[in-house]
Parts: structure tokens; sequence; C-alpha cells
């Protein structure tokens, strides 16, 4: 499963909003309750949110095996 806390954890630390992200960045707020459910994305959501904050993929994503 892959899961966003990461990315929710970057926003913090970098003291970006999701209405932030979603104003400036272009990312629908769709998109972010779907990040919040850990459901699917597209990859040019994945490319916008690395662009917006600056980082690489696994700053924002984690794969966790199913148990």
């Amino acid at each position: 499963m892959i899961v966003f806390e990461k990315l929710f954890e970057k926003m913090a630390q970098m003291e970006v909003s999701t209405y932030r992200l979603c104003e400036e960045c272009g990312i629908d707020s769709k998109t972010v309750r779907r990040l919040k459910a850990n459901d699917n994305i597209e990859t040019k959501t994945l490319n916008k949110l690395c662009a917006a904050l600056d980082c690489k993929i696994e700053d924002i994503m984690e794969y966790i095996p199913d148990c």
C-alpha cells in the first residue's frame, strides 16, 4: 500500500497548508482528499507535489507491504 503520511509531515515542516497547495500549486481539493485517504492519484499530481515542495518522491510517499 502506498501511503502519503510523509507528504503531510513535509507540508507541516514547510508550513504549507492544503489551501495553499490547492491555490498556488494547482492541486484539486478532491485530490487532497484522495491523498489523505491514501487513494490512487495520477503521476502528474506527484510531479506537481514534488515541484511545489522542492522534494523527491520518497519525501512524500512510502510503500508499506500489505500483510
